[in-house]
């Protein structure tokens, strides 16, 4: 049993649900309103038929269907809609005793269990008709103002003696999305499970939705170290699938219209989801732990509809619309969990617009054309191409080929829901040799470099400028 997981016995949940979660609560509405103005709401609403509960703010609106297994159903940033929703079951609810074995995908965003199979009571069968998936979910009001987050508590399966118990949260100066998802054995005997975020993101063409989308990708870092032949294991689907490759350090899937599922070993701890029609791209994350045991050795995986082999595609009829989606699925560990006992898987998703020349990711955005510093006659001249996770101003930081640091400049404002195409001469010390470029939110906050880069040419060796 790992240490490092935060898990909780009977004994210890009790104590905690009595003296420190009334004052959580008393805490959370003084947290949302220190500034005295909410801007961001919590707000119950219809959402395609759907009774659903509105997280927004300034930046991103996230829909969130309780009944529907607690589903997030879609997240809006910029006008643009990043999950896949079914169009045959919008606005219906069917209840897991009417369901039987059939699987209602109704899209959008949920945590699964994990490992699947039918071999054993450790495995998961699927999510056909199971109440984790389908059943209803309560919903609770955490917060609003400063901060906004949800609870979300949902039945317990007995089949798999589990219960889940999900967070979802925004504040009121970004677009960033943080999950705090709890798996709790309710059963009377030991058992061991992964967590599973499991994400479906539309596939479709923005200007012509019976079409998929031809510059449309999911990518994680490649693992050096990879226990997978060639760097990533097809699990289902077609070995050959062309969409499938490893260069410059990433796996990248492009997105073909083949259906298969991927999975990779990647120890980076993120998921690009990258749409090149539109420019916006959507970073998950999670902590990665080295030591830990994943499903299989699986971290990070996808899943593509699409056709089977050399089915062709077929013209679809009126009343079927094509379904074009992609997963992006996040595994936790496997967690040994005692009775009453408890894990929590924590994961945060940034919303960004860039283009599909997706190289990196940092913490402060991602990365399309690295950062580049050139000395020249003007002075520093500092390119590259980015999209960011914060708003807020590109700061530069100038370092002596030493190490030695020399100062700041400030350079553009900027924003998460337009891409920065830097292309600035700026005046800095002479004996600058490095440069790293941070993004600093309006509140002054420093959320770390997009890159950094040696000029070119390199300052004299006396100090003096080349440039």
């Amino acid at each position: 049993m790992n240490r490092n997981f935060r898990r909780f016995g009977k004994q210890a949940l009790g104590l905690f649900c009595c003296a420190v979660a009334p004052l959580l609560l008393m805490s959370l509405p003084a947290m949302g309103q220190a500034s005295g103005k909410e801007r961001c709401s919590v707000t119950a609403t219809n959402y395609l038929g759907w009774k659903a509960e509105e997280l927004a703010n300034s930046w991103v609106k996230l829909e969130i269907v309780p009944e529907l297994g607690g589903r997030l159903m879609q997240v809006t940033f910029g006008g643009h809609d990043y999950l896949f929703v079914n169009q045959k079951l919008k606005g219906q609810v069917i209840p897991p005793a009417t369901a039987g074995h059939h699987w209602n995908n109704y899209g959008g965003d949920k945590i699964w269990p994990m490992p699947e199979g039918n071999q054993d009571e450790q495995h998961w069968a699927g999510a056909g008709g199971e109440p984790l998936d389908n059943a209803p979910f309560s919903l609770e009001v955490l917060s609003r103002g400063e901060q906004c987050a949800v609870r979300l508590t949902g039945p317990v399966d007995a089949q798999i003696g589990q219960q889940y118990i999900r967070d979802i949260s925004i504040t009121a100066d970004s677009p960033v999305i943080s999950f705090h998802a709890v798996m709790k054995n309710v059963s009377g005997y030991p058992q061991s499970w992964s967590e599973q975020s499991v994400s479906q993101y539309n596939a479709a063409s923005p200007t012509d939705a019976t079409q998929f989308n031809p510059d449309f990708w999911g990518m994680v870092a490649a693992n050096p170290a990879s226990s997978y032949p060639g760097g990533y294991y097809v699990r289902d689907g077609e070995a050959d699938n062309p969409g499938y490759s490893v260069h410059d350090g990433l796996f990248r899937l492009h997105w073909d219209n083949i259906r298969g599922e991927v999975w990779t070993d990647t120890q980076a701890g993120w998921a690009a989801v990258v749409d090149g029609a539109t420019g916006y791209t959507m970073i998950e994350r999670i902590r990665h732990d080295p030591t830990a045991n994943y499903p299989d050795k699986t971290t990070i995986l996808f899943y593509t509809t699409g056709r089977t082999g050399a089915t062709p595609v077929t013209t679809p009829v009126p009343d079927s619309p094509p379904i074009y989606y992609m997963e992006a699925e996040i595994n936790s560990p496997v967690i040994d969990l005692y009775p009453g006992e408890s894990y929590a898987m924590d994961t945060e998703w940034y919303p960004t617009r860039m283009g599909s020349d997706f190289k990196a990711t940092t913490w402060s955005g991602v990365v399309g054309q690295p950062l580049a510093a050139a000395g020249t006659a003007n002075g520093l001249t500092l390119s590259g191409e980015f999209g960011v996770f914060y708003p807020g101003k590109l700061v530069a930081h100038f370092y002596s080929l030493g190490g030695e640091a020399l100062g700041t400049a400030t350079l553009d404002t900027v924003t998460p829901s337009a891409p920065v195409k830097l292309q600035e001469t700026i005046q800095a010390p002479a004996e600058t040799g490095r440069v790293s470029l941070h993004v600093v939110d309006q509140q002054g906050l420093d959320h770390g470099p997009l890159g950094e880069s040696f000029v070119n040419p390199p300052p004299a060796s006396d100090g003096g400028s080349q440039w």
